[in-house]
Order: C-alpha cells, then sequence, then structure tokens
C-alpha cells in the first residue's frame, strides 16, 4: 500500500509545474477566465491528491519499518535466549548494540525501497512529459539522469564499508560500557575505575572516529550528489531555454520544462539517499544475520528429561576438570565448594548449557539419560542454573519476581513463602509501595545484597525441579545468611506434605550457613572430588577445608 501511495504523491508533484504551465497557455496569456477557474480548480485537486496521497502512503510505510525492526529485536532476544546457547560468545553490549540500532538500520531498507519507487515514477512522469513536448531535450533527460545515478553508486562501497566499521566500534564501546557498569562496585574497591575509564575513553575515542569517518563519507555521497544533479538540472534549463528562443518551445511549455528540470533534483536526491541507507542496511543486516545464524552448542531434539531432579556426574573433564564425581539425589540438597572457584565455574557452565554436550559426553546423566542425548530446552525445564550475579530489569518488583515459566502451577511455593525463604521480604518491606515499588535497570538503586536476595526469591518462587545456585549469599550479612539457609531448607526439602514432588538442590557457595544445613558438601580440589560428608565432619577431617570456610 505504501508504495502504490508514494507512487502517486511522486506523480502528483510532477504535475505540479505541468498545470503550472498549462495555466500560463490556456489561462494566463489567453485571459480566458473560464480556463483560469478550470485551472484553479484543477491544481487545487492536484495538491489534494498530493497531500492525502503522501499521508497515507507514509503512515503504513513508518508501521512496516517499526513492526519489521520489532520483529528483529525479538528474533535477536529469542536467539540470545536459547537454551541451546551458541558458540561464539558475545558481550552483552555487542546483542544489545545488534538488537537495536542494527535491527532498526535493517528496518530502514522499506523506506529505501519507498525511496527507489517514488524516484522511478518522478522520473518516469518527467521523461513521458518531456517526449511529449521535445523528443531529443527527453532523450537528453532519459540518458542523463541514469549516468548521474550510476556516477553516485560508485561511493556505495566507500559508504558501506565505513557505516560497517563504525557499527562495529559502537558495538565494542557499548559492550564495554556495560561491563564497567557492572562492575563498577569491584572497580572501585580494586582502586581500578581509572585504569577502566581511561580503556573506555580510548574505545570511545575510536568509536567517535569511526563514526566521523562514517559522516564524512555519507557528506561525500551527499555532496557528489548536490553537485552532480545541480550541474545536469543546470544543463538541462539551459537547453530548453534555448528552444524556447527559437520558438520550439512555449512559454508555458519553457515553464514545464524549466519546472521538471528543478523538480529531478528531487528524484536524483531520493536515489542518492535510498544507496546511503541501502549501504547502512547490507552492514546491519550481515550483522543481524551473522548472530542469528550462529552455530548451536546444542543440536535440537533429543529425549526429554522425565521430571525428576537426580543428577549424576562421573568423571567430567572439562576446562579445569579433570574428572569430577557428584551425585545430588531426589530431595537432597548438597553444596558444592571448590577450593579453585574456575572448577566450580566450569561444572555450572556444563548444566547452564554453555559447553557443547559433545565435550560432556556421557559423563553428566539427568535421571538417568545421558546429557548430550537430552534436548537442551527440555532440560531447562528442569534444571535452573541462578547465575551469581543478579539480573534484574527495569519495571517494578512484582514484574522482575514473577518469571515463572507459563506453564499451569501445581503446587510450589507461593509469592510470600519465596520472599520469605530468601529474605527478600525485607527488601519488599522497606517501601510502603511493596511490590509496586519501581526498580530502575540492573536494579540500580539496590544494594548488592538486595538485588541477591531477590534474584533468589526469583529462583525458588520458580520451582524447578533441580536448582543451582552460585555463591546466593556472598553480599548479605551473616545473620541475613543464616535466615536464607534455614528458608532454602525449609522451602525445598522440609516439606510435610507426602504428595509433593522431591525437588533437589545442589548451592556453590563457601558460607557456612548454607554448608551447615546441606545434607552432604562436596570439596572439589585438583578438578576433582576431594572428599564428601557433612559439613562438620569436613570440619574436623579436613584443615584445608575449614580454613576455606571458616577463614
Amino acid at each position: 500500500m505504501a508504495c502504490p501511495l508514494l507512487g502517486l504523491w511522486a506523480l502528483c508533484e510532477v504535475l505540479v509545474p505541468v498545470a503550472a504551465g498549462w495555466t500560463v497557455d490556456r489561462a494566463v496569456l489567453t485571459g480566458d477566465v473560464t480556463a483560469l477557474v478550470t485551472s484553479v480548480l484543477a491544481v487545487a485537486v492536484l495538491f489534494l491528491v498530493l497531500s492525502l496521497s503522501y499521508r497515507h502512503g507514509i503512515r503504513p510505510l513508518l508501521a512496516a519499518q517499526e513492526h519489521e525492526g520489532h520483529a528483529l529485536r525479538v528474533a535477536v532476544a529469542r536467539r540470545s535466549l536459547d537454551p541451546r546457547g551458541a558458540r561464539h560468545h558475545r558481550a552483552d553490549g555487542e546483542v544489545l548494540s545488534v538488537a537495536s540500532s542494527d535491527a532498526e538500520r535493517t528496518a530502514d531498507v522499506l523506506d529505501a525501497v519507498a525511496l527507489v519507487v517514488s524516484a522511478v515514477v518522478s522520473l518516469g512522469a518527467v521523461a513521458v512529459t518531456l517526449l511529449g513536448l521535445h523528443v531529443p531535450l527527453a532523450l537528453a533527460v532519459l540518458v542523463g539522469a541514469p549516468l548521474v545515478s550510476l556516477a553516485l553508486r560508485g561511493l556505495g562501497p566507500l559508504v558501506t564499508r565505513r557505516a560497517g566499521a563504525q557499527q562495529e566500534a559502537v558495538a565494542a564501546t557499548s559492550a564495554l560500557a556495560t561491563d564497567l557498569v557492572r562492575g563498577l562496585r569491584v572497580l572501585h574497591g580494586l582502586g581500578a575505575a581509572p585504569a577502566a575509564a581511561a580503556r573506555y575513553r580510548r574505545s570511545s575515542d575510536a568509536a567517535l572516529a569511526a563514526s566521523l569517518r562514517s559522516a564524512a563519507a555519507d557528506g561525500v555521497q551527499l555532496g557528489a550528489t548536490t553537485l552532480l544533479s545541480g550541474a545536469f538540472l543546470a544543463a538541462v534549463a539551459g537547453a530548453a531555454a534555448v528552444l524556447a528562443l527559437r520558438g520550439d518551445l512555449s512559454v508555458g511549455e519553457l515553464v514545464v520544462v524549466v519546472g521538471l528540470a528543478q523538480h529531478l533534483s528531487q528524484p536524483v536526491r531520493l536515489v542518492g539517499a535510498a544507496m546511503a541507507r541501502l549501504a547502512a542496511s547490507r552492514t546491519s543486516a550481515a550483522r543481524v544475520a551473522a548472530l542469528l545464524a550462529e552455530e548451536h552448542v546444542a543440536p535440537a531434539g533429543g529425549l526429554a528429561p522425565s521430571g525428576s531432579p537426580a543428577l549424576h556426574v562421573r568423571g567430567l573433564r572439562t576446562g579445569r576438570l579433570t574428572g569430577l564425581d557428584l551425585d545430588v539425589r531426589p530431595g537432597e540438597l548438597v553444596a558444592l565448594v571448590a577450593e579453585d572457584p574456575a572448577d566450580a565455574a566450569d561444572l555450572l557452565d556444563v548444566l547452564a548449557g554453555r559447553v557443547p554436550p559433545g565435550e560432556v559426553g556421557r559423563a553428566v546423566r539427568l535421571d538417568g539419560a545421558a546429557w548430550a542425548d537430552l534436548d537442551a530446552s527440555a532440560v531447562r525445564e528442569v534444571v535452573h542454573v541462578e547465575p551469581h550475579a543478579t539480573s534484574l530489569f527495569e519495571g517494578t518488583l512484582a514484574t522482575n519476581l514473577d518469571v515463572a515459566p507459563a506453564r499451569p502451577r501445581t503446587g510450589g511455593p507461593t509469592l510470600a513463602q519465596a520472599l520469605a525463604a530468601a529474605g527478600a521480604d525485607e527488601v519488599v518491606g522497606l517501601d510502603p509501595r511493596a511490590l509496586d515499588r519501581p526498580l530502575l535497570d540492573r536494579g540500580a538503586g539496590l544494594s548488592g545484597g538486595q538485588r541477591q536476595r531477590l534474584g533468589l526469591a526469583r529462583a525458588l518462587l520458580a520451582d524447578p525441579p533441580l536448582l543451582v545456585l552460585h555463591e546466593p549469599t556472598t553480599a548479605v550479612d551473616a545473620v541475613t545468611e543464616q535466615t536464607v539457609a534455614r528458608g532454602l531448607r525449609a522451602l525445598r526439602h522440609d516439606t510435610a506434605d507426602p504428595a509433593a514432588a522431591p525437588r533437589s538442590t545442589l548451592v556453590v557457595t563457601a558460607g557456612p550457613a548454607l554448608l551447615a544445613v546441606a545434607d552432604r558438601v562436596v570439596l572439589v580440589r585438583g578438578g576433582r572430588a576431594a572428599g564428601t560428608g557433612p559439613h562438620a565432619d569436613l570440619v574436623l577431617a579436613d584443615h584445608r577445608y575449614r580454613a576455606a570456610v571458616l577463614g
């Protein structure tokens, strides 16, 4: 709908100088009042059609751009959140750049198509009109206009290269900014804030330089468009003036030719603008396509786990793990203490689906089924890995907490129970608006401990059969840690309902309160299990364990 209406608008734009010339010949020079009134009415109708066609043509075009941009953003978000993962890790800021600016620029291709349609209609209408007035002049226009357009196309690769470099630099800077904001408190604590700021300044300067080079390329193209189109228009207008002096054109026809010659700058500019838009869109589209086409870490299909939270690890070798053995049976609360945090990170990467199943092989089994044989999406229904860095979103406390899977809930904890177990009911009670308290992006305005407790409450509310927690209490005091430990134990493992499905929990932690409520503690040393048993027994039996958890 947009292209036909905008084509009609372009045609009406061409008919404006035609109507002016017709009025001069038929009414002004002859003094015919009837012809003058007819001309005025015709011009009024022409401008009405021109206005309405543009108004109703641009609306669906803008709507289509917004819909396509939104669809691309959703596709990028869906791909980024796909439980099968991606082999190439991208920083959060880079993904954000692709999902925002690149998706928007890719959708701009629709605008470029509309510009080309309008330009073609304008050039066609001009050519037909001029052919009716003077064939040699029309042929000059038909040959000259495409030559100007072809000359301008030569600048397209330059604009594309510089636009691509600019987008890459901006994406890198956005990724760095995201990482710096996330770790700002840590950087201040380490005294590394000045070095981080200097690094960001260098990245920002590089992005600025790339943007300036891209803008310079755009300026060169715009200047060349203006220069070539101006020279072409001057040549056409000069030739028409000579023809009028020789009597080959009437006064009205001279007005038409000069008006059309002046109007020719618009379709030529439209072609130039469309080429610049297409160049930027192609670069952004390539970035979006590259992200969407990335190979998954886990293959599609596979077995669906039964829903039992039985996890068995035998001889797992990946990263720094050299043969880890670990069991988490249905209903158990198991804690894992790793002397080297990298060992725990490698295990969490496996359980979170960030390691290709082929590398895991049959070393990990869920309810008896090998990890490599399971469908990654179905595994996420059974296993939830809550990261150490809690992600909160702009909205309210309620919208951040109630994000359990959109399937019918069969029992499970209530929101109040989850908040109490995580010690997050105190966070809710600090503000009179309670759950309607607004949150900024990433939970800005909350302390680290408040963010941790809210993230834990959200994970408990989701009620997965197997919940994996990574250091959930590092930012809270000892009293709150005791509350969280007792609440976690009571909510998931000390239920009095015999019909309730067993829930298992694996906590990677060195917090004494959490270790004390665990059924078993597994000590990992040198990439493998070095001991297992109750927390109290390990404290007495292993001095290195005692030093790690009690300081």
